[in-house]
């Protein structure tokens, strides 16, 4: 009698080696379970903007639907979304001239991280990566083969780097520099002069930015945040802006992304997607199309912007009246607040993310840990819940945290 041989186990390839499961994505499972159970979780922990997608947008996705705009579409886009997106990201930086042509349409903002990374990097180069930052960056340089380097931004200039950090943490395989503004998990803006000198030192090392604008529009100071689209054009020579709708528009299940990159590099990453994934969902480029050019649209995001400021203010004094002493960095867009944890560490508790397991368990209440983004003694808490919800949660924070240190902060 012949016996089969028994399959052979499953071993992942060494691409994946530097890939794990993602912490957040642990926190986000455990609030399920735990609301399935019946539980009450008072979710300060996600990065769902909390708003209702443009009807205006979703009715647009619709007609694309009964017309029968259902078919596979150009790798970069549909020529209507990218002619929006030029025009919009031209308004918003004083009418610099943006070509559609430079414009490639991913699904969602990370997917335009990757594809980026993937183009510009290689085996053996390195690209410096601020830190805190948002889990996935180090993952997307990886996948490209090349090494993140961490550079720890300064506590006292809100947790950003300046030049002579990037400087100090340079050799001559630094290739490329990966950025964000208005930062996840820290809500930190960088200024225009800011922006500026980095761009400046990195044409002279020769380095490429790529730079996440996800969160400009959710900006607390005059209109959109700065933008590397608003400088000269010799320092956005050897920059890609990555940007997307999921977070100001409430559209992140939608999975739209827009890139704006050098004719050369836009090219290779349109070329990449049309292996890798193909153009992005049509109809979901039809509601795009029609939020980055309706009026009305626009509108709303103003009003967005308006309550998350708002939100903004309840949470920072909140922190004030309830954990008096704990540092945090006031945030000036997108809608997370960072602050420290340290300061209860004890017997009990000697982490961040044994903080946040704690306080899930024994108040309900959850937040994502600072070793997700790459510091073990923060927490960062989002606001895009509504007011009574943060009151009680921060309420319940504080309870925890004199439960750790018997009465105050050490």
């Amino acid at each position: 009698m012949s016996v089969s041989p028994s399959p052979a186990p499953f071993s992942r390839s060494k691409n994946l080696v530097h890939v794990e499961s993602a912490m957040l994505l642990e926190v986000r499972r455990d609030i399920e379970r735990r609301r399935s159970a019946n539980e009450e979780v008072i979710d300060l922990s996600t990065e769902e903007p909390g708003f209702e997608l443009p009807r205006l947008a979703a009715d647009a996705a619709v007609r694309s639907i009964q017309q029968g705009k259902t078919r596979l579409t150009d790798a970069a886009g549909i020529m209507e979304l990218r002619a929006a997106a030029a025009r919009h990201w031209s308004l918003l930086s004083a009418g610099r001239p943006v070509n559609a042509d430079h414009i490639v349409v991913s699904t969602g903002a990370r997917h335009g991280v990757f594809n980026a990374s993937f183009v510009l990097f290689e085996s053996g180069d390195r690209v410096l990566v601020p830190t805190p930052a948002w889990p996935p960056y180090q993952a997307l340089v990886r996948l490209a083969r090349a090494t993140p380097v961490s550079v720890a931004g300064d506590p006292e200039w809100s947790l950003k780097v300046s030049v002579d950090d990037l400087e100090r943490a340079t050799d001559a395989r630094t290739a490329g520099l990966l950025l964000s503004s208005p930062t996840n998990p820290t809500g930190a803006v960088y200024t225009r002069p800011e922006l500026k000198a980095i761009c400046q030192w990195a044409r002279e090392r020769g380095v490429w930015v790529v730079i996440d604008e996800t969160y400009r529009r959710l900006h607390f100071g005059s209109g959109p945040a700065p933008s590397a689209l608003d400088l000269p054009d010799e320092l956005v020579e050897q920059v890609v802006v990555v940007s997307g709708l999921g977070k100001t528009y409430a559209m992140t299940g939608w999975r739209i992304g827009i890139t704006i990159a050098p004719s050369e590099v836009s090219r290779a990453m349109a070329m990449l997607q049309e292996y890798v994934t193909g153009g992005a969902s049509q109809p979901a480029q039809w509601a795009a199309a029609v939020a980055l050019s309706d009026d009305r649209i626009e509108a709303e995001i103003g009003r967005t912007s308006d309550t998350l400021r708002r939100r903004r203010d309840v949470v920072v004094q909140l922190l004030r009246d309830h954990l008096p002493g704990v540092e945090f960095v006031e945030p000036l867009g997108a809608f997370f607040i960072f602050f420290r944890v340290d300061g209860f560490f004890g017997e009990k508790c000697t982490s961040a993310r044994l903080f946040c397991e704690g306080l899930l368990t024994d108040y309900g209440v959850a937040l994502a840990p600072g070793e997700a983004f790459g510091d073990g003694r923060w927490v960062r808490l989002s606001y895009a819940a509504a007011p009574r919800e943060l009151e009680r949660g921060l309420e319940r924070i504080a309870s925890f945290g004199r439960t750790l240190t018997k009465g105050g902060v050490s």
